[in-house]
């Protein structure tokens, strides 16, 4: 049985986390820490955890998490990279749902999270844990950064194109959208339900601190530069991403709908659906799953991808614990295989 421990158990995805774990047969939750609630029981703050999580949450020290076997943190941008070193350095695996170790460029890094990084040692060694890229790496990591909810979108539905090299890489376009659980759990004015409900915009159109994690991994599976624009929207609901991506094809005689039936046949979690359909957000809300369409407007060299995941879930801790299965050498879909909720 892996003994896990969460630093970070009051967010939106540490408790995404919580619900995910405690229906894994492998895994047993043994912490969950918080600074602010600590010594409150999980199940007053989250009731729906009610008769499935028996802790209170605790101090966030090593000592509380010696005796895990892996450690997730679900904390804001720049808060593992202060513990993480300590905690590798105990044997632990250590799984980072933030920001702190996805980017490899020090400077980028500093300048879209205004602040200093504190364990730049530790970049290099540290995984993408995007299963459907680095699958085979994350196997043998000890510390995985997560992909972001957008990242995860956009370099899904952007694979097969990229590897199979049929796109023009100096013009990309991905319109995203995100349900408010993509803002976190904190008090906000512009996330009151008057404020979201009934509305939807863009946000960050001049620049997104998830743009240069999504180029850096596109770079990666293409081999060079790729050229993207990338646009966030907020849509009026609690959970979920729509995203849409625009590509010119170098050569329009390629099936594009055989393309991508081809490359996710064996992925478990993405899920690549009939020509003509248009995946909704609904379909996978708390699924580790990924819908993806592909269209060709006609007479154009366009194509268009559609893709739609649980930003909570596959953007976040389901994907985590996908990527803990691979640490652990446990079947990957272990714990994940529960389809969308419906209605």
């Amino acid at each position: 049985m892996i003994k896990v421990g969460i630093v970070g158990g009051t967010g939106y995805t540490g408790a995404e986390l919580m619900r995910l774990l405690v229906g894994h047969p492998d895994a047993e939750l043994v912490s969950v820490t918080s600074r602010s609630d600590q010594g409150t029981s999980v199940a007053h703050i989250y009731p729906h955890l009610r008769g499935s999580v028996d802790l209170a949450f605790v101090a966030p020290d090593l000592e509380n998490l010696k005796g895990c076997d892996v450690i997730f943190f679900a904390t804001p941008h720049g808060v593992a990279q202060h513990t993480v070193p300590a905690i590798l350095k105990l044997g632990i695996k250590v799984i980072d749902l933030s920001a702190d170790f996805r980017i490899r460029d020090v400077a980028v890094w500093e300048h879209w999270y205004g602040q200093t990084h504190q364990a730049t040692d530790l970049l290099d060694q540290a995984v993408y844990g995007l299963p459907e890229f680095n699958r085979g790496k994350i196997k043998n990591a000890d510390l995985v950064a997560c992909a972001g909810c957008y990242p995860t979108s956009v370099q899904i539905g952007l694979l097969p194109l990229l590897e199979k090299g049929c796109i023009d890489l100096s013009d990309v376009i991905a319109n995203s959208a995100s349900g408010a659980s993509g803002a976190g759990r904190q008090a906000s004015v512009a996330n009151l339900l008057s404020e979201t409900s009934d509305s939807f915009k863009a946000y960050s159109a001049s620049g997104h601190r998830h743009q240069p994690e999504i180029e850096q991994g596109l770079a990666d599976i293409a081999g060079r530069e790729v050229k993207l624009t990338f646009v966030p929207h907020l849509l009026p609901i609690n959970r979920g991403i729509h995203t849409t991506i625009y590509a010119n094809l170098l050569d329009t005689k390629i099936d594009v709908q055989a393309l991508f039936d081809e490359y996710f046949e064996k992925e478990p979690f993405v899920d690549v659906l009939p020509a003509g359909s248009h995946p909704q957000t609904r379909s996978v809300r708390g699924s580790n799953y990924c819908h993806v369409a592909v269209h060709r407007p006609k007479n154009s060299n366009k194509v268009i991808v559609l893709v739609v995941e649980d930003n909570l879930t596959k953007g976040a801790s389901g994907q985590a614990i996908q990527c803990m299965n691979l640490m652990f050498n446990l079947e990957e879909t272990t714990g994940l295989k529960s389809p969308g909720l419906l209605p």
